[in-house]
Formats: structure tokens, C-alpha cells, sequence
């Protein structure tokens, strides 16, 4: 039905979507004529100029005097003068944006104790050149601060106690906002208050209420009153979604049970556990809270979302000379206990958290296989893993001239290891404690490496590997966004030159690494900061050491440090670590040999795209700097390469990790004398 309201709303509201653009100036008008081919029909034209954006020229203010004009200006996020040059914020105005922003302004004043600041006046006015200037006169008040403050009602926790939660203090600056967030949480997972507090030791009815009692001229007195109630025990605890995913698998991860008491940190740790399983969609991992008043207990229904765990890698291609094929498999839910169970087979027996991983590399000139197995809950009852891996890797003398390959020159490397890992409760039960016992022999006839002293003859390395680790970041293992992981690493042989009385002054080198022997420290730490909602801050420090028993012997021309590159362990032939280091080609910030010392330092930017199961992807930009060094007398730990750079990263569960990064290393490499220059680097299953 045409109306006039019709004619005024529709001219009204397609006006306002265009000033909501900041297009200020948009004209609109409509113009109906009788339709002649139908009774009672009119057609409509509506006219659209929505002119040019119109932005800020000036923001003149007016009673600001506890605020400088920059720090006014500076708390209006979203409306800002027109200045050359600044592309992250435009000028344009747009009144909702503006509305919120004199709302942000006020919260800025009454953080900084002016509660009573107001907003007298705003205006919009218009200039020749066709931009506007915004005009606030603020009326600041007087500022307050904190005077009394006195806990009402607690009787589980004393008012000292109470009080370093607060951590606000007579005479402090009045922060209303601060004063309700140190009370009753600011909404983040790990809000440090005193409504935390009750809630983390039961009393999942306790009500906390801070209350302004008293204003003596610029003084607040204030009364945080606390209704306790009776302490909140669990009654059921339930898990609905995991179609694949056995039940014991989830419930062994679960930290709330039944006859607990109610906690909610240890609910947020359980959202993390089970995101950290990496069976289930991190992001959707979301706990029903069902009070129940009456008998004082609390029914909690955690839903999930299966995804694919599983991967899978198929690989062919022609290069060198000879085509080469890779098959992968990895099975990252696996039960194993149900492999002679015909039925379990869709397609194969999964559901128990085991994985299971077998790879096979195959060329003209060489053969690569390895099997791995890992139990996380070794016994099912106690978090203690066993792990098994055995591998081999058969190669032959390539020509790449001719082509030829001669089997009479070969290397062949066989290595197995076993370890034991279990979830410590001291510290704190974030701790993890991974032993292990690993052994590689390496067999060479005629085959020269530049990392080994001798192409003919055999050499063992027998280790014994210790990993001490907190881990406590999520609670999406793909895009953490808080928390942090730390590790210390050692690695030890026996120190059989010291065990016997060879004068090793006199030996050959295959005669020297018949047994290989040193010892290597690791530390490694990253820590996550959510700059804002998805915005996320990682940084990172690695140092790494490689030393020997007897200086006589020197350092083992094994396990050596190569930095530099994608990181990708694409080498390793001499049991060698490979750290990245991007903005420099792969292993060349190193020496030929490898380093015994590296030290690394980086800052990433990261900010989510999606993080849907099927797919996660982010973006990331970084600075990073690091080095490896020949020992204790070449360390100088502020003599870093340098690199900066952009990349992207995404998760797909069938493929694991894949990447992109472009990194510009502003120092030369080893042995030269230019920068490194602009780099690109591909990344495939491993994240920095």
C-alpha cells in the first residue's frame, strides 16, 4: 500500500544507510507514476545521490582541563580528524560510531576517578570545503578517590584475604569499573576476583555486591557485601557429541566429577584438556551449567564436536633423476584394542585416543620407513603414556651426472626408541615429566657425509633422553590464546672415554665415534597474550647447548645445532636439530659442521581467519632474531640475525599444517658479507 509514511520511511531509511557509511550528504528522493498496464499499481523510482564522504576537519573541546586534548581525542576510537597519512583509522563520520565513542570517553573519565564527567554538549558543524568539525564542551567534575573499604558477610575467607584479591587501596584513584571487576570478574577465563575465588572452592551460589555507602567531599567509602550461601557439590556430569571418540576418553580428561566441589577454574581446565586432545572442535567446547537450589548441587553437560584427527600423505614426483613416492598415515585415534575387531573397521578401529603413524619414502637411491605408537593413558587410570618408534633408512651412492647408483656405497641408519611420559602433581599438575631410551647405528661403506670424519666404518649412539615440561596454553591447540608451554631438554650418553684408558690422541675417527658420547640442554618457552578478543601475541626463547665429557675427544660431529630456514627436519642423517629462522636460507646461519650453542628470540603477531573444523587458518607477522655459535668462545648472545616478515597458516585435520611465509633477514648469512634478504619459506606439518 502506498502511504506517505511509506514514501518518508523508505527515503529515511535508505538516507540513513548511506550516512552510516559517512556519506552525510546523500540525497534521496522518490517519484511514483500510475502503472497503465495494471488497475490500482503505481511504479516507484527512487533517485539515489549519495555524494562524497564527508570527514572530520577538527574536534574543537571545550572544559577539558584534567585531560590534555590529545588524550580526549586519543579515547574516541572511532572518530578522528582528517590527518595525511593515516590509513589504520579514517576520518569519516558516522554518528553511531560517534555515539559510542562519547559513551568510551566517559568510561575513560570515570576510570581515572571523574565519575560525575558528562557530556554538556556535542555538535556537528559544517565547513566551505565541504568537511565538518565536531564540537564537545565536557563538563569533568571533581575527582574522587577511594576511602574506606570494608568486606560485609564473609565468613569462609578473611577480610586480609579478601583484600589481596581487591588490591585497591584507601586513597587510590576511584576506578568504578576497576572496583567491579576485581569483585565480580571482568568476563575472561582466568578473571582474578573475589567472586572467582568463591566460585573456585564451591560456592556456586555465593552473590558478591560492591556498593558505593558513603561520598565525603572527594572521598568513597565502599562496602564489597557478601552473600556465602552453602558450599555447591557436583551431582552429574555428562558429555554429548563424541560420535567417534570413546566416552572413557573424554571423562578421563574431565576434572569435575561427581561428590567434587563445584570449581569453576577447573571447568575452564577441562575445556582446554579436552580442546587439547585434538579430537573435538576447540572453539565450540561449551559446559551446561544446571544449579539445582534446592538440594545445593549443580549438574554440568559438557557438549563437543567431533573433527578429523586423522592424516593422511600421498606424494609423488620426478626430480633428480629418479621418481620418488611417499605414503603417510596418521592415526591420531586409534584403538588399538580393537584391531583383530572386524566390526570396529569404519574404516579402521578408532576411538581410544592411541596413535598410531606409519611412513614410507621410497626413490631409485634411497629408502626411508618408520612406525610409532603412543598409549597417553598407559593402564587407563593414571596419565602416563608409553611411546615406541623404530625406523630405518637405507641410501645409496647417487651420480647425478650420469645417473648411476651404486649399491656398493651405501649408508644405512636403524634407530629405535622407547619412553615413558607422566602428568606430574608438583608443581602443579601442568607439569609433565617424558623419559626415554633411544639407540641409532650407522653403518657406511664408502659413503663420505661432510658432517662425518670417516666414509667407511660404524658408529652407535645410545641416549638416554629427559624432557621436564609445563604446559598450560589454549585452549585451541591450533590458535592458542593464553597460557604458556616451557620445556627443558636433556639428552646424555654414557661417557666412554672416560670409562676406559684409549688415548684417543692416537686413534682414527671411526675408531674415536665408534660410541658416540656428549651431552645436550634444551630450554625452549612460549608464552600467549590475547592483545584483544583474537588478536594474539606469541613470543618465544630458545637456547640450546651441545658438550662434551672429554676435551680431548672435542665435541661429537653429531647432534649438532643447524639454524636457519623452514626448520623442517628434511636431514637428518646425523641426528642433527634444526632450528628455524626465517628470512635465511635453510641450515646457513650455521657453520658447514653444525653449531654446539644456539640461542633464538622472536615476537609473533597472530590474528584468526576462521577457525572452523574443516579448516583453521591465520595470519601472522613477526620479528625474530637468533644465532648458533662453535662454542663457548665464539658466544656473543647480542650477535643475532635479524629477520622480519608475514605469513599464513592452515590447518586442515586430513593434511595437518600447511604455510606460507615471506621474511625479509636484514644480516648476512654465515660467511658472507650482504643481507640475507627477502625469503620465502614453505611449511608442512610443523608450526613455529
Amino acid at each position: 500500500m502506498v502511504t506517505d509514511n511509506l514514501v518518508v520511511t523508505t527515503k529515511n531509511y535508505i538516507k540513513k544507510t548511506y550516512q552510516d557509511k559517512g556519506y552525510l550528504n546523500t540525497k534521496v528522493t522518490l517519484d511514483t507514476k500510475p502503472d497503465t498496464t495494471n488497475v490500482n499499481t503505481v511504479n516507484m523510482l527512487i533517485a539515489i545521490d549519495k555524494g562524497s564522504k564527508i570527514k572530520i576537519k577538527d574536534i574543537n573541546l571545550i572544559g577539558n582541563e584534567a585531560f590534555t586534548n590529545k588524550k580526549v581525542k586519543a579515547s574516541l576510537k572511532k572518530t578522528k580528524e582528517k590527518m595525511i597519512g593515516r590509513v589504520w583509522k579514517t576520518s569519516k563520520y558516522i554518528e553511531a560510531d560517534f555515539e559510542e565513542d562519547l559513551k568510551g570517553l566517559i568510561t575513560t573519565y570515570s576510570e581515572n576517578g571523574y565519575r560525575d564527567a558528562r557530556i554538556l554538549e556535542h555538535s556537528v558543524a559544517w565547513n566551505e570545503d565541504q568537511t565538518i568539525n565536531v564540537n564537545l564542551k565536557i563538563e569533568e567534575g571533581n575527582k574522587y578517590y577511594f576511602g574506606d573499604i570494608k568486606f560485609l558477610g564473609n565468613t569462609k575467607y578473611t577480610d586480609q584475604q579478601l583484600q589481596g584479591m581487591l588490591r585497591i587501596q584507601k586513597g587510590d584513584t576511584y576506578n568504578g569499573k576497576l572496583l567491579k571487576e576485581r569483585s565480580t570478574g571482568d568476563g575472561s577465563p582466568d578473571s582474578e576476583d573475589i567472586a572467582t575465588l568463591y566460585q573456585d572452592n564451591g560456592y556456586l551460589f555465593s552473590r558478591v555486591m560492591p556498593v558505593e555507602t558513603r561520598i565525603s567531599n572527594d572521598s568513597i567509602n565502599i562496602e564489597i557485601r557478601i552473600y556465602e550461601d552453602e558450599p555447591t557439590k557436583i551431582n552429574k556430569v555428562t558429555i554429548n557429541g563424541n560420535d567417534k571418540t570413546n566416552d572413557h576418553v573424554v571423562y578421563r580428561e574431565i576434572r569435575t566429577r561427581p561428590g567434587y566441589l563445584y570449581s569453576k577454574s577447573q571447568i575452564i581446565r577441562t575445556i582446554r584438556e579436552i580442546g587439547q586432545l585434538g579430537f573435538f572442535d576447540a572453539e565450540t567446547i561449551s559446559p551446561d551449567i544446571k544449579p539445582n537450589f534446592t538440594d545445593k548441587t549443580v549438574d554440568i553437560d559438557y557438549t563437543i564436536a567431533e573433527k578429523g584427527s586423522s592424516q593422511i600423505e600421498l606424494q609423488g614426483g620426478y626430480g633428480g633423476g629418479s621418481f620418488i613416492g611417499t605414503v603417510g598415515l596418521s592415526f591420531n585415534n586409534f584403538s588399538i584394542r580393537n584391531i583383530l575387531n572386524g566390526k570396529a573397521y569404519k574404516p579402521l578401529p578408532m576411538g581410544d585416543g592411541q596413535v598410531l603413524s606409519l611412513r614410507l619414502q621410497k626413490s631409485k637411491y634411497y629408502t626411508t620407513g618408520s612406525f610409532s605408537f603412543t598409549e597417553p593413558w598407559l593402564g587407563g587410570k593414571k596419565p602416563q603414556s608409553l611411546s615406541l618408534s623404530v625406523y630405518y633408512s637405507g641410501q645409496y651412492r647417487y651420480n647425478y651426472q650420469t645417473r648411476d647408483v651404486d649399491k656398493d656405497q651405501r649408508l644405512n641408519i636403524i634407530g629405535a626408541s622407547v619412553g615413558l611420559g607422566r602428568r606430574l602433581k608438583w608443581p602443579d599438575d601442568n607439569f609433565s615429566l617424558m623419559q626415554s631410551i633411544s639407540y641409532q647405528s650407522y653403518n657406511l661403506k664408502d659413503y663420505p657425509i661432510s658432517t662425518f670424519s670417516f666414509s667407511t666404518g660404524q658408529s652407535n649412539n645410545l641416549a638416554y633422553n629427559i624432557t621436564f615440561a609445563r604446559k598450560n596454553s589454549g585452549p585451541n591447540p591450533i590458535f592458542p590464546k593464553s597460557g604458556s608451554e616451557f620445556s627443558i631438554i636433556g639428552k646424555f650418553t654414557l661417557p666412554y672415554s672416560l670409562m676406559n684408558d684409549k688415548d684417543y690422541s692416537t686413534l682414527d675417527d671411526q675408531e674415536k665415534y665408534k660410541w658416540l658420547e656428549y651431552y645436550k640442554a634444551s630450554f625452549l618457552g612460549k608464552w600467549y597474550t590475547a592483545i584483544t578478543k583474537d588478536l594474539v601475541l606469541m613470543t618465544n626463547a630458545e637456547f640450546g647447548f651441545l658438550g662434551r665429557y672429554n676435551k680431548e675427544l672435542g665435541y661429537s660431529p653429531f647432534e649438532r645445532y643447524f639454524v636457519g630456514g623452514d626448520g623442517m627436519a628434511s636431514y637428518q642423517l646425523d641426528g642433527r636439530t634444526t632450528v628455524a629462522l626465517r628470512g635465511y636460507e635453510n641450515g646457513q646461519i650455521s657453520s658447514v659442521f653444525g653449531g654446539t650453542i644456539y640461542n633464538k628470540f622472536q615476537m609473533e603477531l597472530r590474528y584468526p581467519i576462521t577457525l572452523k573444523p574443516s579448516a583453521s587458518i591465520y595470519a601472522l607477522t613477526f620479528l625474530e632474531a637468533g644465532n648458533a655459535y662453535d662454542g663457548f668462545e665464539e658466544l656473543n648472545p647480542f650477535n643475532l640475525k635479524r629477520s622480519a616478515g608475514m605469513g599464513l597458516r592452515v590447518f586442515m585435520p586430513a593434511f595437518g599444517l600447511l604455510g606460507i611465509d615471506f621474511a625479509y633477514g636484514f644480516d648476512p648469512m654465515y660467511g658472507g658479507t650482504q643481507p640475507s634478504g627477502w625469503q620465502t619459506h614453505f611449511v608442512i606439518g610443523q608450526q613455529f
